[in-house]
């Protein structure tokens, strides 16, 4: 069910809870303990996966309205606002904590809220189907949000003014002739870091060679340009002209690596401040992140993992590799002693409550292992113990987890969907509907009116606040521009986070409204 498609939607592994409540209905159940397994392993990989963007998420690394820290707001906002339609909801139907609860998890399509709501759950077959009921009109109705906004073009309304085709990496071979560039490093001409692009080649006596540690533009000198094709041309202009009759320039391969960034003493740091140029006579040409490639400004930061495309003699990268990091195929291993010690710690902390007068916190086998993983994700290494695994294993480790947990969930849910759907049907679709529709609009507001937020932008960051990967691959099919990626990244990891640890406190506030469990 997860691979069938309809008009270009599809419920991925979600949809195993679906015939995991059709299962149940019919009496079959899953062993006791196992869901919880797939929960623990679940978040505590959601956990290594947003560790290195969530908490640097925080630092301000733009002075723009639509910098990082703006994105992250956004994404938090349509948060809180999803956490109060659905208390006042709750409030007002009557409904009860957990399936107000699973309703709320559903609607805003986060199943590590799932995770953490029926890990605490009076009734945990409430919040699985209140999830049911909720996540199909939770993915629909943001695909149809962003369908609506690509195509709105309204004269008041912030557009991106580029095309998808101005937003590819494109090369250019241009011809100093600009006299106020002449004698200055290519650092030191603003235009070239300001519009993310960057010269990886000039031509020295007849060859094209990797830029020099110590080069200065000279007036005539032919220089290789790369960048997002809507900004090449500006940047030419400011060094002189593009030269038409020239083919772009590859690199050649002994000339050129691609280095997985592995070394704590570079994370965090930017382009300008590592100076890989001036020490080492390396260029960072492209960065590959979040499976996106673009092309770094002197401003931008290097984050674990990242694939930088490094440009220069062969000897030069060849010292600079071990600085950075390691070649992209040693990254393709597992340790499993990591991996068993990071759940370990995070069901310990988990198992762990502290009393405040007649109330007993904890973290759960949900917020444990989400802890423990952010942690290791940020620093992606304490003393032996690595936070970091192949994608491949992550992506297994993942989807195994949820598939395991919904199974769970959904079996034991199952005895009483037709009672709840019967009492309550029609009610939870319409809750559910308000609970998606608020925060988007909210969201979209904000965004437009307070932010001014480029269309694109708004429309990647409210995916992201929203949790939906679907609406972003809407979003990336329609359009090769690299801002709803680069917006719903910023966004994404502080909503997934805030969903998870909220969404209990959300169903204990709940009951205390309603009187009901």
């Amino acid at each position: 069910m997860g691979r069938v498609r309809v008009a270009g939607i599809g419920f991925g592994t979600s949809s195993i809870l679906f015939v995991a409540l059709v299962a149940g209905h019919f009496g079959l159940t899953i062993p006791a303990g196992i869901d919880t397994l797939g929960l623990v392993l679940f978040v505590y990989c959601v956990g290594i996966a947003a560790g290195p963007t969530f908490f640097r998420s925080f630092a301000d690394r733009g002075q723009s309205s639509a910098g990082p820290r703006a994105l992250v707001g956004l994404g938090a906002l349509v948060v809180v606002a999803g956490v109060f339609t659905t208390a006042a909801a709750a409030w007002f139907m009557n409904l009860p904590g957990d399936l107000a609860g699973g309703l709320m998890a559903g609607a805003m399509t986060s199943t590590p809220a799932l995770g953490a709501i029926s890990e605490t759950a009076t009734d945990p077959g409430a919040v699985a189907v209140g999830f049911g009921v909720a996540y199909p009109i939770g993915i629909t109705a943001v695909v149809l949000f962003v369908q609506i906004g690509l195509k709105l073009n309204r004269s008041n309304t912030p557009i991106d003014t580029s095309s998808p085709q101005q937003q590819t990496i494109g090369h250019a071979v241009v011809r100093i002739g600009n006299p106020g560039v002449v004698g200055r490093r290519p650092s030191e001409v603003s235009a070239i870091g300001d519009d993310q692009c960057q010269i990886s080649r000039v031509e020295i006596e007849g060859r094209w060679r990797p830029v020099p540690s110590q080069y200065r533009f000279k007036l005539d000198d032919r220089v290789v340009l790369v960048g997002q094709n809507a900004d090449t041309g500006r940047v030419a202009e400011t060094l002189g002209e593009v030269i038409e009759s020239e083919l772009p320039v590859l690199d050649a391969d002994h000339e050129r690596k691609l280095v997985v960034v592995t070394s704590s003493e570079i994370c965090g740091k930017s382009l300008s401040e590592l100076s890989f140029r001036s020490r080492f006579g390396v260029t960072v040409a492209r960065i590959r992140r979040h499976e996106f490639e673009f092309v770094p400004s002197s401003r931008t930061y290097v984050e674990f993992g990242d694939v930088l495309t490094l440009v220069g003699e062969s000897n030069d990268l060849a010292r600079i590799t071990s600085i950075v990091g390691h070649r992209p195929r040693t990254m393709n291993e597992t340790d499993l002693l990591s991996l068993t010690f990071g759940l370990a710690m995070g069901v310990a902390i988990g198992a762990c409550s502290v009393s405040l007068g007649g109330f007993s916190l904890s973290l759960g086998m949900a917020g444990g292992p989400l802890a423990v993983g952010l942690v290791l994700g940020h620093f992606r290494r304490l003393g032996p113990i690595r936070g970091s695994y192949p994608p491949a294993a992550m992506m297994l480790m993942t989807e195994g987890g949820l598939a395991v947990f919904l199974a769970g969930s959904g079996t034991r849910a199952g005895a009483n969907v037709v009672e709840v759907l019967t009492e309550r049907g029609w009610g939870l679709a319409l809750v559910a509907t308000v609970i998606v529709v608020v925060p988007l609009l909210v969201g979209t507001l904000v965004a437009w009116k307070v932010l001014r937020l480029p269309r694109l932008s708004l429309l990647g960051a409210t995916c992201g606040g929203m949790t939906s990967t679907p609406g972003l691959a809407v979003l990336t099919e329609a359009t090769d521009s690299a801002v709803p990626v680069t917006s719903y990244v910023s966004a994404y990891p502080v909503a997934l986070v805030l969903m998870t640890v909220v969404s209990p406190m959300l169903v204990r506030l709940i009951t205390m409204l309603t009187g009901s469990p």
